[in-house]
């Protein structure tokens, strides 16, 4: 299941980009007093409770004048059609305004939850009585800039969102791989040979697919869902308003994925979007595999290069990832496609695998003895036992006397070691030091 979708909604310069920035925990949103900064709809993902949805800051809605207000407007209201609860954010300083009036007759008619925010309400005590008039929700005062009441707002917005459903068990159900990358890199392409048919509709001008395409296939009697998506663009390079939630569902696409496809130009070799994107997936946990495409058309590069190889490149750009296989396509040459669904089989297998405790234990221990904790100031750190609570990506936690004498080169040690020990060659891995003591140490 996806993350919900809260949208931040309001007139201008009310503090949405200040309430967005406070709720993902960082800087994301250009705010300023200038009314109209944020044109775009920028969208971050907030954790609390354990619970995880994703909030999107739209521009501000107004009585449009000009074309780009229109657009602005338009990028809105597709953000309150998608989102499961909308955070309706007005000026407590200045009360209630026609145009305020005019947001609250939208949303009524929409249906969908909405939360009435107040914002800077710094002192806490102004009269909240004329927000009322609304007839929406009753009026919550935060103050955005300076966090107040920001916690109790999250936890308004957790107990509105839907219940998350229990998380499907492993085997059961398709394998869902998505396929992305920047526009025109050759996405829809790929998905259509693999197929067989021209289930996605491809073209040659850069953004055809508009939203993500789920299609189901059948290899070697195994279920599969191909998920073609619209291009990664970055920020300053989407314009139509269409094209700025393409974005936002290619994203969602990739949250509920177990392999991403990530498409590079092989004419082109890797561009920064290119890396955002892979950073990306490995932030999000997901598996990976790096698929260099229109490998025919690369041949005059590469004498132009002196024969450079490409892979070796694209390795140097994308060494973050470096646990992500890399295949050499074409649709002109299906022999190397052929090796496609093996590797995903593989790095799925990898990615899925779980270790037992006796021979995790076993490891750190042999791990341990061949290279012995270096000590920090007069202190030398312990490693008590090793477990593995989770897998997708595989996640081991390490019960120590103190983490802060681990440097993360010795993590790195540990991480390596543990690919080498069981094949985790081609997956993710993530690794947590916990801290616990016990009785007699400091």
């Amino acid at each position: 299941m996806s993350a919900p979708l809260v949208a931040i909604v309001g007139r201008p310069n009310v503090g949405k980009s200040t309430l967005f920035n406070r709720l993902v925990g960082g800087r994301h949103a250009i705010a300023e007093k200038t009314p109209g900064v944020t044109r775009d709809r920028l969208y971050g993902k907030v954790t609390w409770l354990d619970r995880e949805f994703m909030v999107i800051d739209t521009g501000g809605i107004i009585i449009p004048q000009k074309e780009v207000e229109t657009q602005v407007r338009r990028q809105a209201l597709l953000a309150i059609e998608e989102a499961s609860l909308i955070l309706f954010v007005v000026d407590g300083r200045q009360g209630v305004t026609p145009l305020d009036e005019e947001i609250a007759h939208i949303l009524r008619r929409q249906g969908k939850p909405v939360m009435l925010v107040v914002n800077k309400m710094e002192a806490g005590g102004e009269e909240l009585s004329e927000f009322y008039s609304f007839g929406i929700a009753d009026p919550f005062p935060v103050s955005a800039a300076h966090g107040h009441n920001t916690g109790d707002l999250l936890d308004e917005i957790i107990a509105f969102l839907p219940k998350p459903e229990s998380p499907v068990q492993e085997g059961e159900g398709p394998l869902r791989i998505a396929v992305v990358g920047r526009p025109n890199v050759g996405k829809s392409s790929l998905v259509n040979f693999l197929l067989g048919n021209e289930r996605v509709i491809v073209g040659t001008e850069p953004g055809t697919t508009r939203d993500a395409v789920d299609t189901p296939l059948k290899w070697e009697g195994k279920d599969y869902i191909l998920v073609d998506t619209a291009g990664i663009r970055r920020k300053s390079k989407v314009y139509e308003n269409i094209e700025y939630y393409s974005v936002m569902r290619s994203l969602k696409a990739i949250d509920n994925a177990s392999i991403v496809l990530l498409l590079l130009d092989a004419t082109e070799g890797v561009t920064e979007q290119d890396q955002r994107i892979a950073g990306y997936v490995r932030d999000n946990g997901n598996a990976l595999i790096l698929l260099l495409h229109k490998w025919d058309l690369q041949k005059e590069q590469r004498r132009q290069d002196g024969g450079k190889d490409s892979s070796s490149r694209v390795r140097e750009q994308l060494k973050f990832v470096a646990y992500a296989p890399l295949l050499l396509t074409s649709i002109l040459e299906p022999r190397r496609l052929k090796r496609l669904f093996p590797l995903i089989n593989t790095v799925h297998e990898q990615y899925s695998r779980r270790i037992a405790t006796p021979l995790l234990n076993r490891f750190m221990e042999d791990a341990t003895a061949v290279n012995p904790l270096p000590q920090h100031k007069g202190k030398r750190g312990k490693i008590y036992y090793c477990t593995q609570p989770t897998t997708k990506p595989p996640t081991f936690v390490f019960f120590v006397n103190d983490s802060s004498l681990i440097h993360f080169s010795y993590v790195r040690y540990l991480e390596n070691r543990l690919r080498e020990a069981f094949s985790l060659e081609h997956t993710p891995v993530k690794l947590i030091l916990r801290t616990r003591h016990r009785k007699g140490e400091d």
